[in-house]
């Protein structure tokens, strides 16, 4: 690590950059540099799906959407109304419906990894949001505290100049008061 960095992570994180992860060096290294360290997370993600990944993330988003337990929950009246009523003697899946438990078990068997791993993903991708904001906010930080600086540094150029120049209206002032004494003793 180059010693601009050193000294601005000593300056204004307080912290040697020795402790520092990838992460904050990256972010030191974008301030010095003074380029963006925002990208698009979704892209990142996107390019390492797989088409089973893409695949379970829509059965989730289908499995888990009101139009789908909506849907379900009218296919099992119908089912149940349809074997329990309809065709009470030609049922093809009399009560107590095993037949439909064996559906339902199986959809549940199948549906619950690939929510799961969707779930995963989702977990990954929120890990992946969580680092790249604190990288962002890390960013931001050190870019307020560079500022604070500057004004700090501008304010103390600007008290140094007003002192000067009181120094100098107040030899201006003596001087003149001089003047006038030495007038007014010969007159």
């Amino acid at each position: 690590m180059n010693k601009i960095v050193e000294d601005m992570a000593n300056r204004l994180l307080k912290r040697k950059p020795d402790g520092f992860g990838p992460l904050e060096s990256r972010v030191l290294q974008s301030t010095l540099e003074r380029t963006t360290i925002t990208r698009d997370i979704n892209k990142a993600v996107a390019f390492h799906e797989t088409y089973g990944d893409r695949i379970a993330d829509a059965i989730a988003r289908i499995g888990g959407s009101w139009s789908f337990i909506l849907g379900f929950l009218a296919f099992l009246v119908l089912w149940t109304l349809g074997n329990a009523w309809l065709l009470t003697r030609d049922a093809f899946d009399p009560y107590p419906f095993i037949f439909l438990n064996l559906v339902l078990s199986m959809l549940a068997a199948i549906q619950a990894p690939v929510i799961m791993m969707s779930q995963n993903r989702q977990t990954e991708r929120d890990r992946i949001d969580a680092a790249h904001d604190y990288e962002v906010n890390l960013k931001a930080e050190i870019e307020i505290m560079a500022l604070h600086e500057k004004l700090d540094e501008l304010r103390h150029a600007e008290i140094i100049g007003m002192r000067d120049e009181i120094l100098r209206m107040a030899e201006q002032i003596r001087r003149i008061d001089e003047k006038l004494s030495t007038r007014a003793v010969t007159e």
